[in-house]
C-alpha cells in the first residue's frame, strides 16, 4: 500500500478496511486478517496496524474474538457509512464548496457532471 504523508499511516489504515466494508468484501462476521498479517501486508509497524484495530473496535466496526481473531461487526457497514458520510460532510464538501464558488460552477452543471459520470460507470 502507498501511504501519503499528509495523513497518519493508522488513519489509512482504517481507510482501507471501510473501503472493504463499504465494497462488501468484507461483510458481517467475516474474519479479517490479522494485526500481524496486515502489518506484514502493509509494511508497517505492528504496534500502528493495531491502533487502527483498536479505534475500529471502539466504533463498534470489528470485534475481537479472544484467541480466534478480529471480525467484521453485525452493523459495520451502517456505521462506517455513518462515519464516512459525517467526514465527508464535515471535511470534503466545505473545500467543494469553496472550489465550485471559486471556478463558477453552479449546482446545475456540478449535478449534470455527477448525472455524466454515474451513467459511465454503471454501464450506460
Amino acid at each position: 500500500m502507498d501511504f501519503s504523508e499528509k495523513q497518519p499511516i493508522y488513519l489509512q489504515i482504517i481507510d482501507y478496511f471501510c473501503s472493504q466494508i463499504l465494497e462488501n468484501k468484507w461483510k458481517p462476521d467475516y474474519r479479517i486478517p490479522s494485526v500481524r498479517e496486515i502489518a506484514v501486508k502493509m509494511e508497517v509497524n505492528p504496534n500502528t496496524a493495531m491502533r487502527a484495530f483498536h479505534y475500529l473496535q471502539e466504533k463498534d466496526i470489528l470485534y475481537n474474538q479472544r484467541g480466534i481473531g478480529y471480525f467484521v461487526s453485525g452493523n459495520a457497514y451502517q456505521k462506517v457509512l455513518a462515519l464516512k458520510r459525517a467526514e465527508f460532510i464535515r471535511e470534503k464538501l466545505p473545500v467543494l464548496f469553496r472550489d465550485m464558488s471559486l471556478l463558477g460552477i453552479s449546482f446545475d452543471e456540478l449535478r449534470f457532471l455527477y448525472d455524466k459520470n454515474n451513467s459511465h460507470s454503471s454501464g450506460l
